[in-house]
């Protein structure tokens, strides 16, 4: 099964812990937090205590996405914070093996990214630490992105590198997925899949929006 990760990024904030609770009663899997530093991407959003605040709103597994340099000085802070699976940039670090295995000493899931520039190499040495590995499928730091149709072939190729090696961590693909290609991201190897603008948007509840998303992916709503 799929897993959905509703993106907050473009929720209402000020009326955020309604529109979480509508993601979890939709049959979101988790909640994906986007943290920008305003340095390793233009933007800034929020740190640990909008993390401390999500995980008193909801039961669902936070899935914190730290795209910020040096990371190896902030992950802790978002470990206490309650998030469960914590993505870490390649880029943003020279330590990733290090910190993958700092996080899992916290008992958190440890995610790495990789930006869409980024070759698969970069994250060879560290696919049997990481439990996550997630492909930016726009360049990050904004949302509402299209879909860069050459992540799909990465996504494959990505695939391929783990099944190789007799890993399976959890393939996530970030940005522009919606209705139109989710079956493909799952068809390229994704099993956990961002949806930002495609479930908080002002066509549609996020309910009808992650049901219509989980109906393209060929997948029936869990039980």
């Amino acid at each position: 099964m799929i897993k959905l990760a509703p993106s907050i990024l473009t929720a209402d904030f000020g009326n955020l812990e309604a529109q979480i609770r509508a993601a979890e009663a939709g049959g979101a899997d988790y909640i994906h937090l986007d943290v920008m530093d305003g340095r390793f991407v233009p933007p800034i959003t929020f740190g640990p205590l909008v993390v401390e605040a999500v995980r008193r709103a909801t039961s669902l597994p936070l899935d914190v996405h730290l795209m910020i340099i040096e990371p190896e000085r902030h992950f802790e802070a978002f470990a206490e914070a309650g998030a469960d699976i914590i993505n870490l940039h390649v880029e943003a670090t020279s330590h990733i093996d290090r910190l993958l295995r700092s996080i899992h000493a916290m008992h958190k899931r440890a995610g790495v990214c990789l930006n869409p520039g980024t070759p698969l190499s970069a994250i060879e040495e560290v696919a049997e630490v990481a439990d996550q590995i997630m492909l930016m499928a726009i360049n990050p730091g904004w949302g509402g992105q299209k879909f860069l149709p050459a992540m799909l072939p990465k996504l494959r190729r990505l695939k391929q590198m783990l099944d190789a090696r007799g890993v399976a961590p959890d393939i996530e693909v970030d940005g522009g997925v919606k209705a139109g290609n989710i079956a493909a991201c799952v068809g390229a190897g994704a099993n956990v899949l961002v949806c930002g603008s495609s479930v908080y948007n002002r066509e549609a509840a996020p309910r009808e929006n992650l049901h219509d998303l989980r109906a393209a992916a060929g997948q029936p709503a869990p039980a």
